[in-house]
């Protein structure tokens, strides 16, 4: 028996996965909710764009989950032998920088920092750098436009340089502290490998290239002169980040023996290079061309894979266009919503409507599911957190209209589920747009897994079939995967998400009447999306209430 590990780092907890290499089966899986803050995350109620976390857990929950994990699969293989496992490989969120010192040591970590959030790890959905964003877009934009091409042309608030740029404006102490920045996705790997010394750690491509503007056809990161403009001690940084990256088919380095004494394996086997969950649950879904893979959770990530060996166009608002980022051999392209699940949490847990009980997920999506679409008369648009793809601005706020004084709780839920159904369409349409074909859609993530009305309504809403992945861990499939290619137990990807991987029997199809009333609806949404997302469009706004109201009427007959 050969196995691998996946350690999959979310945004409220990580988990690993021991995985057989021969059939993907999942032999012991373990989970560590990080104890820090709120839901493991650092919040300031009177900054809502802050999100923090605290890397002492990261570190903490590998060896809960590792243990955790081995001794589920002792007790349900007894074949299994810890000696099995080839390799590990890694997933966290994205973009989620630390501050390192000079021995690469988190400078929260350390006595002098420990309280500082400004000195935890930068959480992806932290936005308190936009107007930094909205700074180095304009630099980029007037200096260096090709940086903006390979990204959507916008840069935002969520990515690397505009976290860092925000602390040395906000906290220099903490700037000056730091001898380097790093993602998440490359500190792990090189904590486990002795390699997180500046000087040795080695930087994922999907972080560099779809969060950094980092490329091969411009020497690696963005240049100096370019950042200095921003703020010298910026341009000075640069020197130090490596002008290389590497991809998941590379090992970061290889378990060393105090880190495997922790963790009860063995030393020297290779810990592949780190990606962000979206890109190796994309790879846990069985990826590949013409394939959209959509992983649901507080927020959506889209990933496409198109082959590299063929020219491909530009696409506006979206996360990126970058080679290897995804899979090697083929350029990975990255979408996504910056809020799903969190829009559902939101009204549950802070509107909690009808009391806990009544306004669960369970009752709520139990009540929703019973109404027709366009029944409620309700349109939203999902930006509670801002849009991600393809306006790519997180200064824009959630809306609800059409409510009456006779509006329900299952009646908005059902509306948010629907907005964020119409998000996700906007963006396969701007995938095809630009010329990327997408013949299937496979959904990954825990809503995908459990709310078979979310899925349906998927379904009706862009008009196609929706497959959900086989595994219910596929990001932590994904990292098992890259280490199974890495430990040599699959002489590539292609034949390692063959043997691995896998599609439920049970799909949604849509339902060619709801179809055709969810057409109209997305036609008012998109007003909305363009009237309110665009400067200087207001595009027939004033006909939209009634237009709602006719529908409704229309499913109410």
């Amino acid at each position: 028996m050969k196995c691998a590990i996946g350690l999959d780092y979310g945004t409220n907890s990580v988990r690993c996965v021991i995985v057989d290499t021969a059939d993907g089966r999942e032999l012991g899986t373990c989970v560590y909710e990080y104890p820090t803050g709120e839901a493991g995350i650092l919040l300031d109620p009177a900054d809502h764009n802050l999100a923090r976390q605290n890397p002492a857990d990261y570190l903490r929950g590998t060896e809960v989950t590792v243990a955790g994990a081995i001794a589920a699969a002792r007790q349900a293989e007894p074949a299994f032998d810890p000696r099995d496992i080839v390799g590990i490989g890694v997933d966290t969120t994205g973009s989620t920088p630390l501050p390192v010192d000079r021995n690469g040591t988190a400078l929260a970590m350390l006595d002098a920092f420990k309280n500082n959030p400004n000195a935890h790890a930068w959480l992806w959905k932290d936005h308190t750098g936009y107007a930094e964003a909205a700074e180095i877009t304009a630099l980029a934009r007037a200096e260096r436009p090709q940086y903006l091409a390979k990204c959507g042309g916008t840069y935002s608030s969520e990515w690397f340089f505009s976290k860092i740029l925000h602390c040395l404006r906000a906290d220099p102490a903490v700037f000056d502290a730091a001898y380097t920045w790093v993602e998440h996705a490359d500190w792990l790997p090189a904590v486990l490998t002795g390699t997180d010394n500046p000087d040795r750690l080695r930087r994922c491509r999907c972080a560099a290239g779809h969060k950094a503007m980092a490329s091969d056809a411009w020497g690696g990161y963005p240049d100096a002169e370019f950042l200095g403009k921003l703020d010298p001690k910026l341009g000075a940084l640069r020197g130090t980040l490596s002008n290389e990256t590497f991809v998941i088919d590379q090992a970061a380095g290889r378990l060393t023996e105090p880190w495997a004494a922790r963790l009860g394996l063995s030393a020297g086997i290779p810990v592949a290079m780190g990606a962000f969950d979206a890109h190796l649950g994309a790879v846990g879904s069985g990826i590949r061309s013409g394939v959209l893979v959509k992983i649901i959770g507080t927020s959506t990530c889209d990933m496409v894979v198109a082959p590299n060996d063929a020219a491909l166009a530009d696409v506006p608002g979206i996360c990126g266009i970058v080679d290897g980022s995804i899979l090697p051999g083929y350029f990975g392209l990255e979408a996504g919503q910056s809020a799903v699940g969190d829009i559902f949490n939101w009204f549950v847990n802070y509107l909690q409507p009808g009391g806990k009980e009544a306004g669960s997920h369970a009752a709520l999506t139990e009540k929703a599911a019973r109404l027709k679409p366009g029944q409620s008369g309700l349109l939203a648009l999902d930006w509670n957190n801002g849009n991600r793809t393809i306006l790519v601005d997180q200064r824009l706020t959630g809306l609800l209209l059409g409510q009456t004084l006779h509006t329900r709780p299952e009646e908005i839920y059902r509306a948010l589920v629907e907005a964020t159904a119409f998000g996700a369409l906007t963006i396969i349409n701007r995938f095809e747009e630009y010329g990327v074909k997408i013949d299937q859609i496979v959904n990954c993530g825990g809503i995908a897994e459990k709310n078979a009305m979310l899925m349906q309504i998927y379904a009706d809403v862009t008009g196609r079939e929706m497959k959900i992945s086989r595994s219910a861990q596929t990001c932590a499939l994904g990292s098992a995967v890259a280490a199974a290619v890495g430990g040599g137990a699959h002489p590539d990807f292609a034949q390692a998400q063959t043997a691995m991987c896998g599609i439920k029997e049970t799909t949604f199809k849509p339902i060619a009447a709801h179809h055709k009333v969810y057409k109209q609806l997305y036609k008012l949404y998109k007003k909305l999306h363009d009237g309110f997302g665009i400067q200087g469009k207001v595009l027939g706004m004033g006909s939209i209430m009634k237009e709602l109201l006719a529908i409704k009427e229309k499913a109410n007959a």
